[in-house]
């Protein structure tokens, strides 16, 4: 065998044990962090038994917060934060839920 029939030899041997070996995991992502304030988990807990999207105000007539202006804008920008960390999904405008697998 010449030297090229031998290099073939070995490409075609090389090739066949890569295409043999298992594909490589990808590493699952870190799960998004919680923010340490307690009305981050008091949101959560509110989806966690959620069946629906919510609008903040549902958020926090849910959490017994009193439905004032400030309150709604306050527990939406909260929505809005998770939204962003990928904890929560806005479907549509101002209505969040939990991402589904």
């Amino acid at each position: 065998m010449d030297k090229l029939g031998r290099a073939a030899e070995e490409v075609r041997i090389t090739r066949k044990t890569l295409l043999e070996l298992p594909d490589p995991q990808q590493p699952a992502p870190p799960a998004p962090k919680l923010p340490d304030h307690p009305a981050y988990q008091q949101i959560m807990a509110v989806f966690a038994a959620a069946d629906a999207p919510l609008r903040a105000r549902q958020v926090c007539e849910a959490m017994d917060t009193e439905i004032a202006p400030s309150n709604i804008n306050n527990t939406c920008l909260k929505l809005k934060r998770l939204t962003e960390r990928g904890i929560l999904v806005e479907t549509r405008l101002g209505l969040f839920t939990q991402p589904r697998p």
